[in-house]
């Protein structure tokens, strides 16, 4: 509880824009943390949940199971949707009970053992599938009676029964479509929760060793730790700015400013900016032909675009491993490419390189969110550019930017 007292501010950041109901308990089955659509869900103000026993969100009669349905969850610890081949029901604070459905997942911080409950109200779902079964049992009466009257009334019939069956289908593929976006909503709230408690534990480890050197001759000491603060923050950064660039792609509400600028002074920034994350030996192979080259472009979301597949190439490349970045251009079309030579993406996945949250098995090891890539060819494809690229396992890749050259743009 008291991992989430200290950082209740990114708990919040990160589960407010979330509709459904979020609630986080500890292995006492004690409330630790909720968001504001758990709370107006069961009606209770903001913080008012904190340290109650789940039970106070269960409605009584259901008491005498749940501490065991508990005990066998917590002892297989595994994600999974809870209350499978059973109706799940939640209490509000007037006493009002009501239908829910819940995905759970158990995640580990600072040594404790805490449950995540993805909670979502169905009394509307509960309502219309009850509609559909009434209607069912209708029609099929309907049917029955009038095809014992006239042969015309069953033709006519017929008609129904195919909207009935379509009706079906298209509650069924919602309902996929619900529990699809559901299980995505619980993978981003995992992913986010393990990609912030690794910097979060190096920072607060820096920040308590700093203040341990007091003498002036353990400056260099206090530095390293400096530094490293500086980097997880910047890597912290760097991920929520990823993911409200996804919030606005998929809203539309990215606003692109075009500019012409040399390509050359946005290549020698990228650059100038990766050469301190490179690792013992690597290198980055300049362009030798674009000086020259005039573009028109969003000069932001280039650098956005170019800086991500060169942090990848030295993310996923070994020691002592070149980076080539090479241009090419005529008149209709420019092309950057990123080439490295690391580990590669299997063949078997690379169908999936460009998904959200998607890594490849290989990689699973290094540190990421899987939306980089993701947020790149978003951006090129709203500005009629695309990217694609070759791979091959333990060989290296190639990525390959293609931008379009436009009328007021000069190469020279």
């Amino acid at each position: 509880m008291k991992f989430f007292k200290e950082k209740g501010n990114i708990f919040n950041l990160l589960s407010s824009a979330i509709s459904e109901g979020i609630i986080v308990v500890n292995r006492e089955q004690l409330i630790v943390a909720t968001n504001n659509s758990a709370n107006e869900m069961f009606g209770y103000s903001n913080g008012a949940l904190i340290g109650k026993p789940l039970n106070t969100l269960i409605p009584q009669k259901f008491h005498h199971n749940h501490g065991n349905h508990f005990a066998g969850f917590m002892e297989k610890s595994g994600k999974r949707q809870m209350g499978q081949g059973r109706d799940l029901y939640g209490m509000r604070k007037n006493g009002e009970e009501f239908p829910v459905e819940a995905g759970l997942n158990p995640f580990e911080v600072d040594g404790a053992i805490y449950v995540m409950a993805l909670v979502i109200d169905i009394t509307q779902r509960k309502q219309q599938e009850r509609q559909i079964g009434e209607l069912n049992s209708q029609l099929e009466a309907k049917i029955e009676q009038r095809t014992k009257e006239l042969k015309d009334i069953v033709l006519e019939l017929r008609g129904e029964v195919t909207l009935r069956k379509e009706a079906e289908s298209k509650a069924k593929m919602a309902l996929k479509k619900e529990r699809e976006l559901n299980e995505l909503k619980t993978k981003f709230l995992s992913l986010v929760s393990h990609e912030f408690k690794t910097p979060l534990s190096s920072i607060l480890t820096s920040a308590t060793l700093i203040s341990k050197y007091e003498l002036t001759e353990q400056q260099a000491k206090r530095d390293k730790h400096l530094d490293t603060i500086k980097n997880k923050v910047k890597y912290l950064d760097t991920i929520l700015t990823d993911f409200l660039s996804v919030e606005r792609l998929e809203s539309g509400k990215v606003n692109y400013k075009f500019t012409t600028f040399p390509l050359s002074r946005l290549v020698n920034e990228v650059i100038y900016d990766a050469n301190m994350l490179l690792k013992t030996g690597q290198n980055i192979h300049y362009p030798d032909n674009i000086d020259d080259v005039i573009i028109d472009f969003d000069e932001k979301i280039l650098e956005l675009i170019l800086s991500n597949l060169i942090h990848n190439a030295i993310k996923y490349s070994p020691e002592y491993s070149p980076i080539d970045i090479q241009v090419e251009h005529n008149k209709k079309m420019i092309t950057l490419k990123v080439i490295d030579q690391g580990m590669g993406i299997p063949k078997a996945e690379q169908k999936h390189i460009f998904n959200r949250y998607f890594r490849a098995e290989n990689a699973l090891l290094t540190q990421g969110t899987g939306i980089g890539l993701n947020i790149v060819k978003g951006h090129l494809e709203n500005l009629g550019g695309s990217i694609s690229f070759t791979s091959e396992e333990n060989r290296g890749s190639t990525f390959n930017i293609q931008l379009p050259v436009l009328q007021n743009m000069k190469l020279t």
